[in-house]
């Protein structure tokens, strides 16, 4: 506002300045006929000359302030500019917009690390060239999406959820200009949601499951000692059909032993626990015999945690054996560690067959199998080991390519 007057006010002194030349072109022919002495002359000129000089002087002052308040404005309106930038770069959601042909103008970093895109290299580029369904989905439909989740498939294959909104991107007078979609990673906030609700399940048929064992262990030994019995008696011919009997009794009793590991409430007897060391004695001990793995180990400098040998024993020892039992013809068996904060994180990967999508979810509850002759307790076992430490467990899967990844306190 204030250089607006500024401007008004030298457009004055300017309109003055002509309004005075004109007046004094006029005097001069006025009095060009008439007789004066030289020296009035003189002055009078000297006086007009001068009051000009004053004039022209005040108006570059004048023009000099319009420049340094135009100069402050542009600076202002930079410092405003590089502000939001900051503010946009520095939020933890992703924010990403796009013109009325559907091109994408912004990205800020957020969005880069969730979606695993690189911004400079996709600004200007169609949505559908970068992004996948089903937000290429979403945005050829221009629809005012307030509140949604989906699930986002990113280059590398990770599965994410986001939660999103979508909304008509507007300029100062109100007319759309574009779309701008905000969005926010819920990949953890839904595994924990599923491991709560994991948890209910299980504990809810451990007690059942108990129950169950307990009443069939008794008709089994009942029937174990009998078959012992028979075996002594029989003719020679019947041996192999006794024998068999037998061997499926050893199974059933097995599971029955699994189904009361598992319903039985973990109690921990609590020590400073080598990590290491056990993740290398379990591998050893799984893959002593299969020259076809490639083993790669990253589990250097591992902290103390505090937990149960014994439990932590069978959990890894359960992981890495159905690792190992994917890859019938050979692969590679990867493990990693690394500590961010008050957890540890161990990565189990293998280049096996894959886990298929429809029964993701299904893996951790208790007699859900896919093996030929599996019990379907292992992976419940091993998840109720790990939250009885106080952790969590996920599974990421694809063709080629399995990984199981447990986070465990440091302090329990």
């Amino acid at each position: 506002m204030k250089a607006e007057i500024i401007f008004l006010y030298s457009v004055i002194l300017l309109i003055v300045v002509a309004v005075f030349l004109y007046l004094l072109r006029t005097f001069i022919r006025f009095n060009s006929g008439k007789k004066r002495l030289e020296r009035e002359d003189v002055s009078q000129v000297s006086f007009i000359v001068d009051t000009f000089h004053e004039l022209v002087s005040k108006l570059k002052d004048k023009e000099r302030e319009l420049e340094v308040l135009r100069q402050k404005a542009e600076d202002r309106a930079i410092a405003i500019e590089g502000y939001n930038e900051n503010i946009l770069q520095s939020v933890p959601s992703g924010v990403m917009s796009f013109d009325e042909g559907m091109r994408i103008m912004k990205v800020n970093l957020a969005a880069e690390k969730i979606l695993e895109i690189k911004g400079e290299m996709i600004v200007g580029r169609h949505h559908s060239e970068v992004l996948n369904k089903p937000i290429t989905d979403l945005l050829n439909n221009r629809k005012v999406i307030k509140r949604g989740e989906i699930s986002y498939i990113t280059p590398s294959g990770k599965k994410v959820w986001l939660g999103l909104t979508l909304s008509p991107l507007k300029d100062s007078g109100g007319r759309t200009i574009g779309q701008i979609l905000i969005f926010t990673d819920l990949t953890h906030l839904k595994a924990f949601e599923s491991q709560m609700e994991l948890r209910k399940r299980l504990s809810s048929l451990g007690e059942i499951s108990a129950g169950i064992a307990h009443e069939l262990r008794n008709p089994l030994g009942v029937i174990a000692g009998y078959t012992k019995l028979l075996s002594k008696k029989v003719d020679s011919s019947l041996t192999p059909t006794v024998d068999t009997i037998s061997k499926e009794i050893v199974v059933m009793d097995r599971i029955i032993s699994d189904v009361l590991s598992f319903a039985k409430p973990a109690e921990l007897n609590i020590s400073d626990i080598d990590l290491k060391t056990i993740i290398e004695n379990c591998v050893a001990a799984v893959t002593g015999e299969r020259g076809d793995i490639n083993l790669y180990l990253d589990i250097k400098g591992l902290p103390v945690i505090k937990g149960d040998e014994v439990f932590l024993r069978q959990a890894f020892t359960n992981l890495i054996e159905n690792a190992v039992e994917a890859m019938p013809q050979g692969g590679e068996l990867t493990i990693k560690t690394s500590s961010k904060g008050d957890f540890l994180d161990v990565a189990i990967s293998d280049t096996g067959h894959g886990i298929a999508e429809n029964v993701m979810d299904k893996i951790f509850l208790p007699f859900f199998t896919t093996k030929e002759n599996g019990t379907g307790l292992g992976l419940a076992i091993v998840h109720k080991i790990v939250v009885s430490h106080g952790g969590s467990i996920s599974v990421d899967s694809s063709d080629n390519r399995t990984t199981f990844r447990i986070r465990f306190p440091l302090v329990i």
